[in-house]
């Protein structure tokens, strides 16, 4: 590891590093910060999914695996004091590895021909977009769609959130609402929206076959949903049945739910992810 210890906030490599928890300076650099030894694991083994890395040195002995495999990568690997880390992590308790990423997200026409999408619209907290992120990717979703009124998936708790999900399966951002779902249902994928008051039953929904082939979900605000001008633009408004007493599930729960059955119904025999899987696609 490099032998020169960064240990004041001001150097200009730090601070350059630091104004990356900003959207604005994110958006300029096409880079942003990956936090933790699982972000940063799942980093290096994309090809180019760090372009540096911050570690402290009890850290970089603690995971000499992946200081390892930064330098058999050609990243740059800088050793940085406890109380830099401190600055460069966003969490209360850093776990000493801060890893520089460039932008890993790709054109809405990578959807075409997917099987399972899920589409984030109008959701503002991060925390839950990276967990349907990460659900998303657990579920064998082809792509996760963040819509121009969502946040931002490389916002700091987002990437946490997707436990390295982001860096696994297609991302697309800051699209329309409208425009995704045209592509999708110009792909043949029926359109549903979860919502918690919609007419449709989830289950019911599955047993007339509703989710045996390319499916798109379409997940809302936390708090309000999706506006009525979203609804109209897909195939009809799902809701997750309560059998107790609960008033509602969150939104990663519900998106969760709907993304398992979706993926359960498809891989049925006959349907187009189980017939993929037999031909070894």
């Amino acid at each position: 590891m490099a032998s020169h210890e960064y240990t004041s906030v001001r150097s200009p490599r730090i601070k350059g590093a630091r104004r990356l928890a900003k959207r604005a300076f994110r958006q300029r650099e096409r880079r942003f910060l990956a936090e933790g030894p699982q972000a940063v694991r799942e980093a290096l083994a994309r090809p180019g999914g760090v372009a540096e890395l911050f570690a402290t040195a009890e850290a970089a002995r603690r995971h000499d695996d992946l200081v390892t495999a930064a330098y058999a990568a050609d990243v740059p690997v800088h050793r940085v004091s406890v109380e830099v880390m401190a600055e460069l992590a966003q969490t209360v308790t850093p776990q000493g590895l801060v890893a520089v990423c460039p932008f890993v997200d790709v054109p809405l026409e990578r959807v075409r021909g997917a099987r399972l999408v899920a589409v984030l619209s109008h959701v503002r907290d991060p925390g839950n977009a990276g967990t349907v992120l990460r659900t998303a990717d657990a579920a064998g979703a082809d792509a996760v769609v963040f819509t121009d009124a969502s946040v931002d998936p490389y916002n700091g708790k987002c990437v946490r959130a997707s436990a390295g999900s982001l860096f696994h399966l297609p991302v697309v951002v800051d699209v329309p609402a409208a425009e995704a779902v045209d592509l999708l249902r110009g792909e043949g994928a029926a359109v549903w929206a979860a919502d918690g008051g919609g007419d449709a039953d989830l289950h019911a929904t599955a047993d007339a076959g509703g989710l045996g082939g390319p499916v798109a979900w379409v997940f809302g605000n936390e708090a309000w949903g999706l506006p009525a001008e979203t609804l109209a633009l897909t195939d009809g408004a799902v809701s997750v049945p309560i059998y107790g007493a609960a008033e509602s599930l969150n939104l990663a729960t519900a998106a969760a739910v709907c993304l398992y059955t979706t993926a359960r119904e498809q891989r049925r025999p006959g349907g187009p992810s189980a017939r993929r899987d037999a031909d070894g696609a």
